[in-house]
């Protein structure tokens, strides 16, 4: 597969997991701050106004150590409100 699109494909999932997480109610994110949720909102702005900046490490990084520690962390979160 071409390296652009997949690329483009990292940084549109960046993308779309920070801007859910953006949106969640700010006394939900005051309840949770394990989450690093400025640090998401960071990594999204860069991705998303500052691509230049973005080497495939970094986007790699954010692929398979942030968006999976995010994930984790909502879970563990559902899972705690769920019971």
């Amino acid at each position: 597969m071409d390296g652009a699109l997949l690329r483009n494909a990292g940084e549109r999932i960046l993308i779309k997991a920070a801007t859910v997480a953006e949106k969640l109610p700010d006394d939900f994110k005051a309840q949770h701050p394990e989450v690093d949720w400025v640090g998401i909102n960071r990594m999204r702005n860069l991705v998303a106004h500052h691509d230049d900046r973005v080497n495939d490490d970094l986007l790699w990084e954010a692929l398979t150590g942030r968006i999976p520690k995010l994930l984790e962390d909502l879970g563990a979160v559902q899972w705690r409100n769920a019971n």
